[in-house]
C-alpha cells in the first residue's frame, strides 16, 4: 500500500505584518531605479578599450584666433660696425686713447714710429726735387736751341737775299759789258746755294722745335712719376697716424704702449655705437623657417622695440644657427657691448583659423591623432595639423571649433580607439 504525502506537509502560518512586506517592495523599488540610473555608465564601460584618470591629463578647447609662429631666444648686443685699425708699416705704436674712450670720426688714435718709411720719404723727396731742376734746366736750353735755330734760319735768309742782289748787279753789269758772264753764272751759283741753305734752316727750326718739346715731355714725366711716388710716401706716413672711421668709443687695445710692431699688426678696435645690433642663437629645429627680413621685438627693461632679421648664418654650430637682428627707427639708449637682450622673431602670422593650446599630443600623434572629450569618454580622432608656435597649433582638419581634446601625452592611451575617463 503506498503512502501519501500527508506526513511532509507542513503548515505555514499567514503574514500579520503588513509593514515589513511594504520595506521589501520599496527596496526592491530602489534597487531597480539604480540600476536604470547607472544602466549607461555600465553600458560606456563595456564599450570603451581604456580608462584613465581625468586628474593626470590636460585638456583645451579649440578655438578660432590668430596664430603666430615665432621662437624666442636670449641676444647680445654686438656692434654692426667694428672696424679694426692696423699698423700700415713696422715701427714703434704710441697710444693716444684709452680702452672705452669716446671718439670722433678723423680723431688720431694712435701713431706708427717708422724710420724707416720717413727716411725713404725725405730720398724720394730729394729726387723729386733734383728732377725738378732738370725740368727748369731742360727749358732754359729749350730756348736757347731755338733760339739758335732760329737765328741761323734768318741769317740764311739774309744770305739768300744778298745772293737774289749779287744775280742781279751781276746780270746788269754783263748786259751794259762791264762783266764775264762767267761772273753772272758764278753769282747764280751762289744764289742757289743760298736758297738751299734757307730751306734747311727753315727745316730744322720745325725739327728742333719738337725734338726740344720731345725732351721736355720727357724730364716733365720723369718728374711726374717721381711726384706720385712721393704723394704715394706722403701718405702712407700720413697713415701712420691712426685715425677713427666712425663716431664711437674706443673698443679694445690689441697693442701695448710703446710696443714694436710688425706691418698690417693690429692695433685697437673701434665701436660705431649709432650701429649696434642683436646676435642671436636659434636652435637647428628652426633653421629652415628663418630667413633674413622677419620682423622681431626685442625686449629691453619691458618695453618692446621693432626689430629686423639681418642675417642668418648657413652653417649650424653645436645644435645652433646664429643669426643678427637689427634695430628699427627707435632703439634703447645706453646700450652695451655684450649686454643681453630677449628677442622674438616673429616667422609666420595665421589669422582667424581653428588654433589649440600646444601640448605633448603632437609629439605623441605625430600631428595626426587626437583624442576628443565627449560624455566622459576620450575617443580618438584623426587630425591634421598646420603651422605651430610656441604656444598654439593650427587645426587644418579633424576638429571644429568647440571641440575639448586631450593635449597631454597620450602614449598611456596605447592607442585606444575610445578611453573612459574617470
Amino acid at each position: 500500500m503506498i503512502r501519501d504525502t500527508s506526513a511532509q506537509d507542513r503548515r505555514i502560518a499567514p503574514v500579520k505584518n503588513r509593514k515589513r512586506l511594504a520595506v521589501g517592495i520599496g527596496a526592491l523599488l530602489a534597487v531597480a531605479v539604480a540600476l536604470v540610473m547607472v544602466a549607461p555608465t555600465v553600458g560606456r564601460l563595456l564599450s570603451v578599450d581604456s580608462s584613465a584618470r581625468s586628474a593626470r591629463l590636460r585638456f583645451a578647447e579649440v578655438r578660432r584666433g590668430d596664430l603666430v609662429r615665432d621662437v624666442s631666444v636670449q641676444g647680445r648686443v654686438v656692434a654692426a660696425v667694428s672696424p679694426t685699425l692696423y699698423a700700415r708699416s713696422a715701427g714703434t705704436v704710441t697710444l693716444d686713447v684709452n680702452a672705452g674712450d669716446r671718439v670722433t670720426k678723423g680723431q688720431v688714435l694712435a701713431e706708427i714710429d717708422s724710420p724707416e718709411l720717413t727716411s725713404k720719404l725725405r730720398q724720394e723727396q730729394a729726387t723729386l726735387d733734383s728732377l725738378a731742376l732738370e725740368v727748369e734746366r731742360a727749358t732754359i736750353d729749350n730756348r736757347k736751341a731755338q733760339a739758335a735755330s732760329q737765328m741761323a734760319y734768318e741769317q740764311a735768309t739774309i744770305d739768300r737775299e744778298t745772293a737774289e742782289r749779287e744775280v742781279e748787279r751781276n746780270r746788269k753789269a754783263f748786259e751794259m759789258g762791264a762783266q764775264a758772264e762767267m761772273t753772272v753764272l758764278r753769282a747764280k751759283d751762289a744764289l742757289a746755294k743760298a736758297r738751299l741753305a734757307e730751306l734747311n734752316a727753315r727745316h730744322n727750326v720745325g725739327l728742333d722745335r719738337d725734338s726740344l718739346a720731345f725732351e721736355l715731355k720727357t724730364r716733365r714725366v720723369a718728374h711726374e712719376r717721381q711726384r706720385l711716388l712721393v704723394d704715394d710716401l706722403v701718405r702712407q706716413v700720413d697713415e701712420l697716424k691712426l685715425r677713427s672711421p666712425v663716431d664711437g668709443q674706443v673698443g679694445q687695445l690689441i697693442a701695448q704702449q710703446r710696443a714694436s710692431v710688425v706691418e698690417n699688426a693690429p692695433i685697437l678696435t673701434v665701436v660705431d655705437l649709432s650701429a649696434l645690433e642683436i646676435e642671436v642663437k636659434v636652435p637647428e629645429v628652426f633653421a629652415h623657417d628663418l630667413s633674413a627680413g622677419m620682423a622681431a621685438q626685442i625686449d629691453e627693461g619691458g618695453r618692446k622695440y621693432a626689430g629686423e632679421v639681418r642675417s642668418i648664418s648657413p652653417e649650424v654650430v653645436d645644435g645652433q644657427v646664429t643669426g643678427r637682428v637689427r634695430f628699427g627707427a627707435d632703439k634703447p639708449a645706453g646700450l652695451r657691448q655684450n649686454q643681453q637682450l630677449t628677442t622674438r622673431i616673429l616667422m609666420d602670422e595665421h589669422h582667424g583659423v581653428l588654433i589649440v593650446e600646444r601640448g605633448p599630443f603632437v609629439d605623441s600623434g605625430a600631428g595626426r591623432v587626437a583624442y576628443v572629450v565627449r560624455n566622459g569618454t576620450a575617443e580618438r580622432t584623426a587630425i591634421q595639423v598646420g603651422a605651430t608656435s610656441l604656444n598654439a597649433v593650427e587645426i587644418v582638419s579633424g576638429l571644429k571649433e568647440g571641440d575639448r581634446i586631450v593635449i597631454s601625452g597620450t602614449d598611456e592611451f596605447k592607442g585606444a580607439q575610445r578611453v573612459a575617463l574617470d
